[in-house]
């Protein structure tokens, strides 16, 4: 059964930094593409960053670009989204997925995602 789980989420000030970190167990983590989603109440799901399978093709949305950084960690089967510079806007449920498909936008699989909440 494969499970993706995100940590990480907190409440920041905003100007400040947070790491999110994802793991996933049943399934070959160098085998998939790996992304991050964040949505917000009453907002549309919206894609954050993606990487492919070898770490070396990244995306960013325009709306982090330049403030995130996406990682992944083959050895240690684990993702990560560094978030540097956080505004009020990030606020959201972020989820980690995983897809066949480099940056879909319908990921084989998701997470239960983690609360980031950036104070003003």
């Amino acid at each position: 059964q494969v499970q993706v789980t995100e940590s990480g989420g907190d409440l920041v000030q905003a100007g400040g930094s947070l790491r999110l970190s994802c793991t996933s167990s049943g399934l070959t983590f160098d085998h998939y593409h790996m992304g991050w989603f964040r949505q917000a109440p009453g907002k549309e799901r919206e894609k954050v960053s993606c990487i492919n399978w070898s770490g070396v093709t990244t995306y960013y949305a325009d709306s982090v670009k330049g403030r995130f950084t996406i990682s992944r960690d083959i050895a240690k089967n684990t993702l990560h989204l560094q978030m540097n510079s956080l505004k009020p806007e990030d606020t959201a449920m972020y989820y980690c997925a995983a897809s066949y498909e480099y940056c879909s936008d319908s990921p084989n699989y998701w997470g239960q995602g983690t609360q980031v909440t950036v104070s003003s």
